[in-house]
């Protein structure tokens, strides 16, 4: 058996790393130590649910030993070049293999199928050949090459097996699903020991997928806010290099290191359809915040009511963030949202005002140009009335601009004028409500998790970086409101009439809970964002009475937008009808 890489199951992933090539041929495949690794554990499992394919050994199953399995392999070699009658002439006492065709045909397919189950990496290292400097072609010898190699081997055994080609071929991402060049980075960190040890583990600087990608992390909900501690995670953390793998997050204008254990790569290689990958002069800078996604478990226990924590390191002016590796906290939700507190976090210490909805900017056919804020809880309609908008009023808008699809900023430029940026390219969205058409023809690019579950979500490019940073003034802001029927004194769209009233309602921050979280029913939450203000009150208080102040002071319209996503019956037409105010009103 060849080496190529190392190989390593971890869950139900599989993880390649390469320094350069992998296996090139049919025979360096079926030959390789993960071919055969993985054929050891197909046979565990047959063995485990009694599978009659394993009467191809032609023995008890509970003797089925290594021998067995490798007499198997060398069939295979004979098969992907010749045809059945081949085997027998080639190779001693494989009868039991080749007297039911069909039988040893299932096997075949049923391996294929079982490489597949398993979510697969593929991490190119160019540590020592700099194949960052080359990633096409890295990618085309590596992840692009061992997907046909899959495809080819399967193909040809299992025609020389029937006697016939296929007459459908389906073109499935059969080797890796997604691939990244890794490097080692010297970064602006801290000179402390404790940030130290974060040198020594690869950074991505390129990667590769095929979409739409389908996922099944452990959860599909998230429980619970972020909550600070007086400790730094990076003082409780010994991070063993091997095992984590660093995206570098542009998020709006800051750098965020978000370190993912392995356990949890799945989650973090999905970054890349949300936040912007910073590139090597963006990497010069010293970093705003770091995360560690997927500490060792218990190594955070005691220091919170969850183990999901963050630290202000005012020393060295940079905040840390930790979440333990635990099943509990598989879901993307922790991985972006705790990215998103430490961003609101970063821009409430520089006075500007973090919010918690969509924003996007609007060019009508005669040209008008508006930018529409939406602030809402998850769930309350913010994403599925722009979509909507974008359907209903595809005769008189021309452009619409995604700024921010989840989180931004609000700052206050140089003429007083209040002006919104975003932090994400991507949007993470539940599945359950979209619009038809929905997805902002971005579908072929799309990461789906959970797909049948409750809170199944999609992540898909939505926007770009240049649009998420450049910074609109801001028209027209509305308070997503999804539990409140219409009617002559609740109309769709209602102007709040002072400073007062409306942060009062948007303190309120009440909403029906779709089930993006383990809330239900009617909740309320401080500006509808416990992702930093929470956490930072007082300081969030002086920011959004400064905010709310100059809105009004500069007659910006501010209301309420009743959606109804969170009524039943009101799932589709609340959006649609809540879009058709919208567009009176512009």
């Amino acid at each position: 058996m060849q080496n190529y890489g190392s190989a390593k199951f971890v869950d139900n992933k599989v993880i390649l790393s390469l320094e350069d090539r992998i296996c090139e041929t049919p025979e360096e495949l079926i030959t390789s130590t993960l071919f055969l690794d993985v054929l050891e554990r197909y046979i565990k499992d047959l063995k485990k649910k009694g599978s009659r394919l394993l009467s191809v050994f032609g023995k008890d199953p509970s003797k089925i030993v290594n021998s067995d399995i490798r007499k198997l392999i060398k069939v295979f070699r004979v098969l992907e070049k010749m045809d059945l009658a081949s085997v027998p002439k080639l190779l001693d006492n494989v009868d039991s293999f080749i007297k039911d065709p069909n039988l040893l045909q299932e096997l075949v397919e049923g391996l294929y199928n079982y490489w597949r189950t398993f979510e697969r990496f593929i991490i190119c290292d160019s540590t020592t050949i700099p194949l960052d400097k080359r990633p096409y072609r890295t990618f085309s010898a590596t992840i692009e090459t061992l997907m046909h190699l899959v495809r080819q081997t399967y193909r040809d055994i299992e025609k020389n097996i029937i006697g016939r080609h296929p007459n459908v071929y389906r073109q499935v991402a059969a080797g890796g699903e997604l691939g990244v060049i890794t490097r080692i980075k010297d970064l602006e960190l801290p000179k402390e020991k404790r940030y130290q040890q974060l040198e020594s583990i690869p950074m991505i600087r390129q990667m590769l997928l095929y979409p739409p990608l389908l996922l099944d992390p452990p959860m599909n909900k998230r429980a619970g806010k972020f909550e600070q501690i007086d400790r730094n995670p990076m003082d409780l953390v010994d991070l063993t290099s091997n095992e984590w793998i660093c995206y570098p997050a542009k998020v709006g204008a800051l750098l965020i290191l978000v370190y993912v254990h392995e356990r949890f790569f799945e989650l973090g290689f999905s970054l890349c359809n949300l936040f912007e990958l910073a590139d090597d002069e963006y990497l010069e800078k010293k970093p705003d915040a770091i995360y560690l996604y997927g500490t060792p478990s218990g190594s955070l226990d005691g220091l919170a009511s969850m183990p999901t924590v963050f630290y202000e390191d005012n020393d060295n002016d940079i905040l840390v963030g930790a979440v333990p590796n635990d099943d509990a906290y598989g879901y993307f939700g922790y991985l972006k949202k705790m990215i998103l507190t430490l961003h609101n976090i970063k821009v409430m210490k520089q006075n500007k005002m973090p919010f918690h909805g969509a924003m996007v900017r609007i060019i009508t056919q005669d040209d008008k140009e508006k930018t529409v804020l939406i602030i809402g809880e998850s769930g309350t309609g913010k994403s599925e009335t722009l979509e909507a908008l974008r359907i209903i009023g595809d005769e008189q808008i021309k452009e619409m601009i995604i700024i921010a699809d989840d989180m931004g900023s609000m700052d206050i430029d140089t003429n007083g004028n209040v002006v919104g940026h975003g932090t994400e390219i991507g949007a993470f969205v539940r599945l359950d409500d979209l619009q038809p058409g929905y997805a902002f023809g971005q579908i072929d690019r799309s990461i789906i998790m959970s797909p049948n579950k409750i809170n199944s979500r999609i992540i898909l490019p939505v926007t770009t970086y240049e649009q998420v940073i450049k910074g609109y003034k801001i028209d027209l802001i509305l308070y997503a409101n999804n539990f409140e029927e219409v009617d002559e004194d609740h109309p769709i769209i209602s102007k709040l009439h002072s400073a007062e009233k409306a942060l009062d309602v948007f303190r309120d921050g009440t909403a029906m809970s779709k089930g993006t979280t383990t809330s239900t029913g009617l909740i309320h939450s401080y500006f509808a964002n416990i992702f930093g203000p929470v956490q930072y009150r007082d300081l969030h208080e002086k920011i959004a009475k400064r905010f709310f102040e100059t809105l009004y002071g500069n007659d910006i319209f501010v209301g309420q937008l009743r959606t109804r996503l969170g009524i039943v019956g009101h799932e589709q037409s609340g959006p649609e009808e809540a879009a058709k105010a919208l567009l009176d009103i512009l």
